[in-house]
């Protein structure tokens, strides 16, 4: 037999979708009216037919068949942090007792699984439990582990939406609607859609999975509860952008290659900042496909971590002290016919249609600034965010030098020119001439313009895409319509847009800026501009039913005040029960791991002293770790029993999610922090063969 590095390598060009029923199967496959149909309603967001539907589903259902499925599954997105799915084979008894392989319009199009099991907010009862499941046909069907991926909405027996993908669904044709009104304002009689585009860029950490198996906290919560610092951590800067570990680039490349086979477009890969923490960015999308793709990655690290002998951790800060994950949401505009709405061209101070379109989005981020947060927030995310790895809890734009320079001759009486980039020269006769962008990047701002696009760098690594995306759609649809009314209305739309851009500079500037986002003084400016600075999850929750953006959510079709209403108590809910399980596992660790670790390191400790004493008539040094060890480990005994009496608090207050929230917040948050201090001062006390789980030293550099 051939060894492995032998074999035939498979070209990329015939792995890269080779699992998704894409447009070059459906071109092959499908009768060529029926194509011409189904690309048309893909492509200008019409209403699917019921008879092309059939077609469709009778062609996917050979071809899934010829790639090894025997089942299907409509694969959703509920209010969880995972995606759902229920597998239904093909078969059909017939009368002779064999079976066909069947597959209908109607299976294709619409699912029925339980809707009571999954998060609702209070729209469904245990006892209503009818919910159903919608194609996504924008968003292509797949084939992996023997199954058929149908992408599809969930939504409830009354039709609220009770997923991630309805809603990024309606603010995209929301957008599209009022992008269209724009544009035709502006003279463009040819565009017949507008989508937006992202690429998201997710971090992540590898460890073994032999240590990880030893760590309770990361099996039950996905972050280590206890941990002391190690002798060294990130203090070096040598992780970042690093040569790859044989280990680490064998599973990178395993995922580049099941990644590919579905379809999503891993493109850069690369150690990130901490140790043992990488990352893996793709390449832009359309946003509900992006979503999909993200939810796909995801789930495709886990599993090709494991046959690694890894364990892959997406929680935004599995360990403390050393950088956290995020996910930066790269966000455009564009329309069907190739143009990038958000491309300042050669002469962006000349390039009326994209200030328009930059201006939209200026008074959005202002304007709905709650919500942008909100879209972020997450308990785990609460570790991240403004603890100087991460932007802070507020929100401002970067625009770089360029366009704050053309906004600020806007404002003066009219922008003439734009600072050009120009050339670099390194100063070698071997190293060529560069040209230079016309800006700086600032890897501090939580929403930077970045040549094209901008990128929405809060989003935690763990969290759905979907949220920050609707929002973002929704937000910039409002500014759109309200500028769409003013030059629908105007003589000469030429110069009205002038004024919006104007308006627009004058009212909102306080929204940018271009500095450290990091620095104190920031929190003192911002404060000073108005800006909301949200610090935690549980506050950022209250945008959410805010009275002016209910209005927004229901005057675009995006949610209503019910489905608002029920994503509010879910959002409480996730964060009770998420920092319940991580106080109760504290609770459990610590009593039957680390409290005995040390009764029995103070006891071998106690009768080290005896011996020594015996001997030598004084044992000083073991006295005095003794007696430090003792002192902390009644600190620790009494702050434990504090944590179990602040969880015992918080669960009584069952029935008002705010304020029981808020009690997880305030007290067993604070608790457990408590706790911690005392556990990691211990663990660099306690010998470590006495020591019960693998320390952040072995944890981070054993790869």
């Amino acid at each position: 037999m051939c060894p492995s590095e032998c074999q035939e390598i498979v070209p990329l060009a015939d792995i890269y979708g080779s699992n998704v029923f894409n447009d070059t199967v459906m071109r092959r496959t499908l009768p060529k009216e029926i194509y011409k149909s189904f690309r048309q309603t893909i492509e200008e967001g019409l209403p699917l037919d019921g008879q092309v539907a059939e077609v469709v589903a009778s062609v996917m259902k050979d071809w899934a068949i010829g790639k090894g499925a025997t089942h299907f599954t409509h694969w959703f997105q509920p209010l969880t942090s995972i995606t759902a799915e229920k597998h239904d084979s093909f078969i059909s008894p017939t009368a002779d007792g064999r079976v066909i392989l069947e597959f209908s319009g109607k299976e294709l199009v619409k699912g029925e699984p339980d809707a009571s099991s999954f998060p609702s907010g209070g729209l469904r009862a245990t006892f209503e439990a009818r919910g159903y499941t919608a194609w996504d046909y924008t968003s292509p069907a797949f084939v992996k582990d023997g199954t058929l991926y149908i992408p599809t909405a969930f939504a409830s027996y009354t039709g609220e939406a009770l997923d991630k993908k309805t809603p990024l669904l309606r603010s995209m044709d929301a957008l599209s609607r009022q992008a269209l009104r724009v544009l035709r304002a502006l003279g463009n009689t040819t565009t017949k859609r507008v989508t937006t585009t992202v690429g998201p860029e997710q971090e992540y950490f590898l460890i073994d999975k032999k240590l990880f198996d030893q760590r309770e906290d990361l099996i039950l919560t996905g972050r280590t509860l206890f941990g002391a610092k190690p002798p060294k951590g990130q203090e070096l800067e040598d992780h970042y952008f690093g040569q790859l570990k044989d280990r680490i680039s064998a599973f990178m490349s395993d995922l580049d290659t099941e990644l590919w086979k579905l379809g999503v477009a891993a493109k850069t890969k690369h150690n990130e900042v901490a140790p043992a923490q990488h990352e893996l960015a793709p390449i832009f999308s359309t946003t509900n496909i992006a979503t999909d793709h993200n939810q796909l990655t995801m789930e495709t690290m886990k599993k090709v971590a494991l046959r690694h002998g890894l364990v892959c951790l997406l929680h935004e800060k599995p360990f403390a002290g050393i950088n956290g994950s995020g996910k930066h949401n790269n966000w455009s505009m564009s329309t069907n016919d190739g143009q990038n709405l958000l491309e300042p061209g050669k002469d962006p101070h000349e390039n009326l249609q994209f200030l328009v379109f930059l201006s939209a989005v200026i008074q959005a981020v202002d304007d709905y600034a709650d919500l942008l947060r909100v879209a972020a927030a997450s308990p785990g995310n609460d570790h991240r965010l403004g603890a100087n790895e991460a932007p802070p809890a507020i929100i401002s734009m970067f625009l770089g030098a360029q366009l704050t320079d053309i906004l600020a001759q806007i404002e003066a009486g009219g922008a003439k020119r734009s600072k050009a980039g120009g050339m670099m020269h390194l100063g070698a006769t071997s190293l060529p001439a560069l040209a230079k962008d016309t800006t700086d990047r600032n890897r501090t701002s939580p929403f930077a313009f970045t040549g094209n696009k901008f990128e929405f760098r809060m989003v935690g690594s763990m969290q759905s895409i979907a949220q920050a995306n609707f929002v973002l759609n929704t937000i910039v649809a409002e500014s759109l319509s309200q500028f769409a009314d003013r030059l629908e209305k105007a003589a000469d739309a030429k110069k009205e847009s002038a004024q919006i851009i104007l308006d627009v500079v004058r009212k909102h500037k306080r929204i940018i800026f271009n500095g450290n986002n990091y620095a104190a003084e920031w929190v003192t400016e911002a404060k000073q501009r108005g800006l909301p600075n949200i610090a935690n999850t549980v506050d950022a929750i209250a945008a959410i039913r805010a009275d002016k953006n209910i209005a927004l959510m229901e005057k675009h079709g995006v949610l209503s005040r019910v489905e608002l209403e029920s994503r509010t108590e879910i959002q409480y809910e996730i964060y009770i029960k998420t920092i319940n399980i991580e106080g109760q596992t504290m609770v459990e660790m610590a009593k039957r791991q680390i409290l005995p670790a040390v009764i029995a390191f103070r006891a071998e400790l106690a009768a080290s002293i005896s011996a020594v004493t015996a001997i030598e008539g004084n044992a000083e040094v073991e006295n005095a770790l003794f007696v430090q060890v003792s002192q902390t480990l009644r600190s620790f005994s009494t702050n434990l029993s504090k944590l179990e009496e602040a969880l015992k608090t918080a669960a009584g207050l069952h029935g008002d999610t705010l304020a029981q929230a808020e009690a997880y917040r305030d007290l067993v948050f604070k608790a457990m922090g408590e706790l911690r201090k005392d556990a990691d001062f211990l663990e660099t006390m306690v010998d470590a063969d006495f020591w019960p789980m693998p320390t952040y030293a072995k944890l981070l550099f054993n790869l």
